[in-house]
């Protein structure tokens, strides 16, 4: 398979792989949580959800950034995770704060995909590995 091809299908299954994390630890949530004590309210993720989510998509990045250019692993999980993200918050928020929410959806998306998909192609290239 030629780079070409290879970058394009590996962006597809990394594309596909992250919305699939979203989908699987967030995007069956939609409810909030009131404590009937103090009546503080919190959700709509638990924060095992979050973890879990995080974990999740580190490792997609770490094994995207092993075997592609970081600058394609990056790019492509940050606009998959937060169009998913941000398409599920529009659809259920009525203020308008899900922009904002998107926003940092974004920023955290990239800097979190960039640094573990850098760090795992700095670790294959000290390691002397190929990508196969």
């Amino acid at each position: 398979m030629n780079l070409t091809m290879r970058t394009l299908v590996g962006g597809l299954i990394i594309a596909a792989a992250t919305v699939g994390a979203w989908w699987a630890w967030l995007g069956w949530e939609t409810g909030y949580t009131v404590d009937p004590e103090t009546g503080a309210t919190s959700g709509p993720y638990a924060p095992w959800q979050v973890a879990g989510c995080v974990l999740t998509l580190a490792l997609i990045a770490a094994v995207g950034g092993w075997l592609l250019s970081p600058w394609v692993v990056a790019p492509v999980m940050t606009v998959a995770f937060t169009v998913a993200w941000a398409a599920h918050a529009a659809s259920t928020d009525g203020t308008g704060l899900w922009a904002v929410g998107a926003a940092l959806v974004l920023v955290g998306t990239a800097a979190g995909a960039t640094v573990v998909s850098v760090g795992a192609r700095l670790i294959r290239r000290r390691t002397g590995r190929s990508a196969g």
